[in-house]
């Protein structure tokens, strides 16, 4: 699996003659909002994931209490919350438990108590801007954003006030795009370019077909990525099929008609589950892969376990295992939260964001102020990223230099057994980023 180190750079680095570096950038953007507009969902359940409490005890995992004191810090937190598209009011529950943890535990921010200032964006254009703005008089010196429909209008009032931001996944080719102050977490080449062009390769195919769900932000998104799979000497072959589509039969009776090399699918988990349905009834048994938001306790609900059982997915955070990242996110949900589901890779994204940020700014003294914040996280080192151990982050532009916005490289990936359940995981394509 260390070749997709290389895998990723090749894939940034270079370019078809011809193929502007903006049409990278808008590539990018399109992978970070098809992430955000599927919303993070999980790839661990509750019947067979563990708890704080298997090995250790619950104040054993938390550590030794370093209590926070003084004037406090304003940091902002934006989600959609519950808005029409999904309920990721989980987002703020967890952002909530993450910092009374901090608090209690990790001296907050330079000693001082955390204060978070949350805000409702509904993925509405006019609240997410309302949002950004009141983040801005409110003088929070830095923002964590969670999963948002609107997540450039969130962004905008943001930048062009000099306050940084942090969010897992990017939310377009504009905040990929800015060395100045936004810090995007997850590496947006990894679970629809890198992970499938990488099972390809372990699988000996020269072909990747994904089933996709053609959304607007799909539209065109492969035409832009289509490119990096020929350097790689794979093909590719997209099926787009309609969100809502219950019977995907005919489609996927395509599939088998031919040579379809590893065949990926990206959606929602209901749009996955038709896929993966769909895929059963035209007799499929070729290698799958799929991105996380694929595998939920209702796909293992509706689709066979031993459809599933072998599937390569991405995951946001070893959820499940006996990883010590994992039990302290677990305990740390479980002591200060309150009807969180650890399961949800939403939530662990949400963990791991603001865990992120308390870590970039580990050591910084004097005034703070978005620009002194800003300038701590481009200045720290490279260090492991809270809940995803295996995932190293620096915020220094020099991950993707193109990419200045991005914070790391590789991902998680995952195999499925026979309950569809995760196994062991693997951290793919991950490389020092230098100074």
């Amino acid at each position: 699996m260390q070749k997709s180190g290389i895998l990723l750079d090749r894939l940034t680095r270079r370019r078809q003659p011809g193929q502007p570096v903006g049409v990278r950038l808008a590539a990018l953007g399109a992978l970070g909002a098809l992430a955000g507009s599927l919303f993070l969902a999980g790839c661990g359940d509750s019947d067979d994931s563990g708890t704080a409490g298997d090995t250790g005890t619950t104040a054993e995992i938390l550590g030794p209490v370093a209590q926070a004191k003084g004037d406090p810090v304003k940091i902002g937190i934006i989600s959609d919350g519950q808005g029409p598209a999904a309920d990721l009011s989980y987002e703020f529950k967890v952002s909530e438990a993450t910092v009374k943890y901090l608090n209690e535990h990790g001296s907050g921010i330079a000693g001082r108590p955390i204060e978070l200032v949350q805000c409702e964006a509904l993925a509405d254009p006019g609240k997410a801007t309302d949002c950004a703005n009141r983040m801005i008089e409110e003088d929070v010196t830095a923002v964590v954003m969670g999963s948002s429909g609107a997540g450039e209008q969130i962004w905008e009032p943001l930048h062009a006030a000099h306050v940084p931001s942090m969010s897992y996944t990017a939310n377009g080719a504009k905040s990929l795009a800015d060395g100045d102050s936004t810090f995007a977490l997850s590496d947006q080449f990894f679970p629809l370019v890198t992970m499938p062009i990488t099972v390809a390769k372990d699988e000996g195919a020269k072909k990747v077909t994904v089933i996709a769900i053609d959304l607007p932000v799909t539209t065109g998104l492969y035409q832009l990525t289509r490119p990096q799979f020929e350097q790689q000497g794979i093909a590719l072959d997209v099926i787009l099929v309609p969100p809502g589509t219950a019977d995907m039969t005919p489609q996927m009776q395509s599939i088998i008609s031919g040579d379809p090399g590893i065949v990926q699918v990206v959606g929602s988990d209901a749009f996955c589950i038709s896929a993966f349905n769909g895929l059963r009834a035209v007799g499929y048994d070729g290698p799958l892969a799929a991105i996380a938001h694929c595998i939920t306790d209702a796909t293992r609900e509706a689709v066979p376990g031993d459809f599933l059982e072998g599937m390569t997915v991405t995951a946001t955070a070893p959820l499940g295992s006996d990883d010590p990242a994992v039990r302290l996110f677990e305990a740390v949900m479980k002591t200060y939260g309150k009807d969180i589901d650890t399961t949800e890779a939403g939530a662990a994204g949400m963990y791991l964001t603001v865990s992120a940020l308390h870590s970039a700014l580990e050591g910084i003294t004097g005034d703070l102020t978005p620009a002194t914040v800003t300038a701590k996280i481009k200045a720290m080192p490279e260090k492991d990223l809270p809940g995803a151990t295996g995932l190293r982050f620096r915020c220094n532009g020099k991950a993707y230099p193109t990419l200045p916005a991005e914070c790391s490289r590789g991902g998680l990936i995952t195999t499925l057994d026979k309950k569809g359940q995760p196994t062991t995981y693997e951290a793919v394509g991950v490389t020092p980023i230098e100074d």
